[in-house]
Parts: C-alpha cells; sequence; structure tokens
C-alpha cells in the first residue's frame, strides 16, 4: 500500500518530487538518448560520415582542446552571447516595464514589436554587416536582434501579471506612479522577469551560429560552419554538445539565482 501511495504522489497532476528524485529521472533522461546513440552507431546503421560514435567525438573533443585552441573558441562565443543578452536585457526591461503598465506605451510600442519579431534574424545579416562591417559589434547585433523583441513582450506580460489589488494598495497609500512602479510593479513581477530572462539567454545561445557567420574566425558556431565545409562531422556533433552543456550550466546557475532570491517560492520543492 505505501508503494502505491508513493507512485500515486509521484505522478500526480502538479505535483512535487524531490531534489533527489528529479536528479535522477534527469540522469535518465540524458543517458538514455546517449546510450541509443551509441546503439546506433555501434550498429553501423548509418555511414560514419553522418553519425559519428560517441568514441570519435570523444577523441575529436581531445584534439579540439590539445590543437586547435577549445578553450579561445567557447571563451569568444561565450563573450559574445552574454554581451548581445545583456545589451538585449538593459534595454528591454525598462520598456517592458512601461508596455505592461501603461496602455498608451504599450499601443505605440505592441504592434511595431510584434511585427519585428517575426522577422529571422539571419535576414539582417546583410544590413548589420553594413551598419556595423564585420567585427564583434556584428555579432552581438544579430543576438540582439534575436532576443530582444521577444524578451520585450514576456517582460511586458510578466508586468501586466501583478495583481491590480497590490498597485491599488499602493495607491491608496498615496504612492506616486513611478513610487508604485518601483516599489510594487517591479518586485512583484522580479521572480517571473529573471524566469524570462533564463529562457531567452537560451534562444541567445541559439543564435550564436547566426552571428557567427558575420566574418567570424573564431568561436563555437564559426568551427560547426568550418567543419560542416570540411566534411568534419565529429567536430559538429562535438560544437552542438558544447553548447547544449554551456547552456544548461547557465539554466542551472539562472536557476539557482532564482532559488536564492525568492526562496519563498520554492519552499515546497
Amino acid at each position: 500500500m505505501a508503494g502505491l501511495h508513493h507512485k500515486k504522489r509521484l505522478w500526480q497532476l502538479r505535483g512535487q518530487i524531490s531534489r533527489k528524485q528529479y536528479w535522477t529521472i534527469a540522469a535518465f533522461g540524458l543517458l538514455i538518448p546517449l546510450l541509443l546513440w551509441y546503439l546506433v552507431a555501434a550498429a553501423q546503421i548509418f555511414p560514419d560520415m553522418f553519425l559519428p560514435s560517441p568514441a570519435a567525438v570523444i577523441e575529436r573533443l581531445k584534439n579540439w582542446f590539445v590543437e586547435e585552441g577549445l578553450f579561445e573558441d567557447v571563451w569568444v562565443s561565450t563573450v559574445r552571447v552574454v554581451l548581445g543578452f545583456l545589451v538585449s536585457a538593459v534595454i528591454a526591461l525598462p520598456l517592458g516595464l512601461f508596455i505592461g503598465t501603461y496602455a498608451p506605451v504599450a499601443a505605440f510600442f505592441e504592434p511595431l514589436t510584434d511585427f519585428i519579431r517575426y522577422m529571422p534574424a539571419v535576414a539582417f545579416i546583410p544590413l548589420v554587416m553594413l551598419w556595423f562591417g564585420v567585427e564583434e559589434e556584428a555579432k552581438i547585433a544579430i543576438i540582439f536582434i534575436g532576443t530582444f523583441f521577444q524578451m520585450v513582450l514576456m517582460f511586458a506580460d510578466n508586468v501586466r501579471g501583478v495583481p491590480m489589488v497590490q498597485i491599488e494598495a499602493g495607491q491608496t497609500m498615496g504612492g506616486t506612479n513611478l513610487e508604485i512602479l518601483r516599489h510594487v510593479v517591479l518586485p512583484s513581477s522580479l521572480p517571473a522577469l529573471v524566469d524570462t530572462m533564463r529562457v531567452t539567454m537560451g534562444w541567445a545561445w541559439s543564435y550564436l551560429v547566426v552571428a557567427e557567420l558575420v566574418a567570424a574566425n573564431s568561436g563555437i558556431g564559426f568551427a560547426i560552419l568550418q567543419a560542416q565545409r570540411l566534411v568534419q562531422t565529429d567536430k559538429i556533433f562535438v560544437g552542438i554538445i558544447l553548447i547544449g552543456m554551456i547552456g544548461l550550466i547557465i539554466d542551472q546557475l539562472f536557476r539557482l539565482i532564482h532559488r536564492f532570491a525568492f526562496p519563498w517560492l520554492h519552499s515546497r520543492k
């Protein structure tokens, strides 16, 4: 009976599981695809040129680290992504705050933002090269374009999620509009804003390869594109896995920040 009760709790709708259970299940979620990859590669269903084995990918990783400047590529790409993300966040946060609070600001900015966010970032590459040349600013601009407009709208929705009763309470206490924005709206929406930044950081990494199309000579995305030209599929796998691993680490850092900054939201977890 105890086992049945435990199983029901585990599969309860919107239920909670312990950290140990979470990481145990997460480990299976990561290891099972790796095992399937190993089995398919070992069975030689596809040529190595199309699906290299995990061993070949690990060997390529070692060579990249020892002979081809892996650390430099990782560092350069990480700096590009973080700078593009930070520029987006610094501009999008106040804009999203005002869009989510004031109807006239929303009417002015939302249609334009909605219009631009459907334009693919890769389509802006010719304009970016014309405006910024082929230096680092161009790569950061591509990441900015890929994340900013989505971020603005998500920030605005986060702000709209603040209960009106809290705003009315601030007005009742005599707070000015700016005081209510600073002391009520921003603190109340901050947990959701941090979650939005965590999600959009993932988008910033997804635009890395696009950004490094712009006359790059280093970086993970550049290395992936070079490997594609040379049919080095194992290196392409390494690059993709590296981006995923770095993204996962950053995602977990955001979750950790969220847990420490807003512990009351995680008291049951």
